[in-house]
């Protein structure tokens, strides 16, 4: 006989009780709360470069870009996560169990990680398109020269892709340079960090 892993049946105030409680960030899904790895350098810098990219092209915009401290939550799937950017276009609508968590992000920026990569791009996807106020999720690769914008058109998504040169973000009207993204990493982090 297989016994099955037994499910904890966390609710969203036992995860906000844990996350105000610990310095770590932490998944939430289906009632049970999952611990997120660190980043290297190279992940932390290509978000970070990210930032530097897309902050100036908001100015003047009714748009805002977070860091991966701001907490993001699905509510038609109840994924609440942290994306490591974000951007909200107008204003901010949090989530009914968690001041702290946003609900209505415009996009999502994910920088794939060895740990992370197939999630990313796989089911942590899927659920962020069921975010209503969702336009745009753009994948940085960690191991690669490769940007894709999964942007939402009508009722479909689209998904464009970049190795160098520039990628347009449209649901904001700014441009990822991809190849100053990677150079300005490359230059800032040690080799294989």
């Amino acid at each position: 006989m297989i016994v099955p892993f037994p499910r904890h049946g966390y609710t969203m105030a036992d995860y906000r009780a844990l996350e105000r409680e610990t310095d770590r960030k932490h998944e939430y899904y289906d009632g049970e709360i999952f611990a997120m790895t660190g980043c290297s350098p190279k992940h932390a810098a290509l978000a970070s470069a990210v930032i530097l990219q897309l902050g100036p092209q908001l100015e003047g915009k009714a748009c805002q870009v977070y860091s991966s401290d701001l907490g993001v939550r699905s509510l038609s799937t109840g994924l609440a996560t942290y994306a490591d950017v974000t951007v909200i276009c107008g204003p901010v609508e949090t989530d009914p169990e968690d001041e702290d968590t946003v609900v209505n992000p415009t996009i999502l920026v994910e920088i794939t990680s060895p740990t992370s990569e197939k999630r990313d791009r796989g089911d942590k996807l899927e659920h962020y398109k069921t975010i209503p106020a969702l336009r745009a999720v753009v994948v940085v690769s960690h191991r690669e020269k490769l940007v894709e914008v999964h942007a939402r058109r009508v009722d479909e998504w689209v998904l464009q892709s970049a190795t160098g040169g520039k990628i347009v973000v449209p649901a904001i009207d700014c441009v990822l340079d991809v190849d100053a993204l990677y150079s300005a990493v490359e230059a800032s982090t040690p080799e294989g960090a």
